[in-house]
């Protein structure tokens, strides 16, 4: 019996254009041993994403090393553990018991919270390697883009909460949090469900006037960040964009577009910097 050669296909030179699985070939009528084997690793890998664990402390540290404001805190949600967490979303939405008296208890602290016009969430999500590659850079973009003036504007102040790291949490965790530390506005940054080609994907969540009950209409999201995606430094020019219209409108959602064509545009239309003040 001969060996049938493989065969490419004529969309070759168009796969340096995307991570997508196109232009794959063929060998017969099968896929090639390689395409094949590349697609069980890619799955292994966004499954891995989903199962394991934050590794919370660490992620605490280095958090620490980029915000300028208090220290982050620890908590959870009311999933008690993974399993949980994915048969049932709706307790990866709300704080457990202890994380809610901590955190209400923080926000009776001065200075610690209540007030405050900017609040930090960064929750496992459906993959927590995406927060613990992608949370710490993307603060530190954020930071230096705010910290940035721009000419001709006048400077008015941010104020920092501490930012809450979440086990088994969801997007829609922000919100309570966000209402017990009185923040103004709450951005949660989340890892996104993998995909074969990203599975370490990290969303952002912007919310004006958080808290519990609130739906997908009232927030923003930038999304597809990491390596290959969304890079840091235009995430951050996006958010504070973001950021600087919801507090300037008082609002967030489906009434605020990013209106800005890149990050030259929006830097051009954005209020100046404020001062970081913890």
């Amino acid at each position: 019996m001969s060996d049938t050669p493989a065969s490419t296909s004529p969309w070759e030179a168009l796969r340096r254009f995307t991570p997508a699985r196109i232009a794959l070939g063929h060998s017969g009528i099968s896929q090639r041993t390689a395409t094949q084997l590349e697609f069980q690793l890619a799955h292994a890998r966004a499954r891995d994403a989903v199962h394991v664990p934050l590794d919370a402390a660490a992620l605490q540290q280095a958090l620490q090393g980029v915000w300028p404001g208090p220290p982050p805190v620890l908590a959870h949600s009311a999933a008690a553990d993974r399993h949980v967490y994915l048969q049932r979303p709706d307790l990866g939405r709300r704080l457990d018991d202890a994380s809610r008296a901590a955190l209400a208890a923080l926000a009776a602290v001065p200075s610690s919270g209540a007030g405050h016009d900017l609040g930090i969430v960064v929750a496992d999500g459906l993959s927590a390697p995406a927060v613990a590659r992608h949370a710490a850079p993307l603060l530190a973009a954020l930071m230096d883009a705010l910290m940035t003036p721009l000419p001709g504007r006048p400077a008015e102040p941010w104020t920092l909460a501490p930012p809450v790291i979440v086990r088994q949490g969801r997007v829609a965790i922000g919100d309570e949090i966000g209402e017990l530390l009185g923040v103004r506005l709450v951005v949660v940054l989340i890892g996104e469900r993998p995909g074969l080609s990203s599975p370490d994907s990290m969303g952002l969540y912007l919310t004006w006037a958080p808290r519990r009950g609130l739906t997908d209409e009232r927030r923003n999201c930038i999304s597809n960040i990491h390596a290959a995606g969304l890079g840091y430094e235009e995430a951050a020019a996006r958010l504070r964009y973001l950021m600087t219209e919801a507090r300037r409108r008082g609002l967030s959602g489906v009434a605020l577009k990013d209106e800005t064509t890149g990050t030259d545009d929006r830097a051009a239309v954005a209020d100046a910097a404020p001062p970081l003040l913890p």
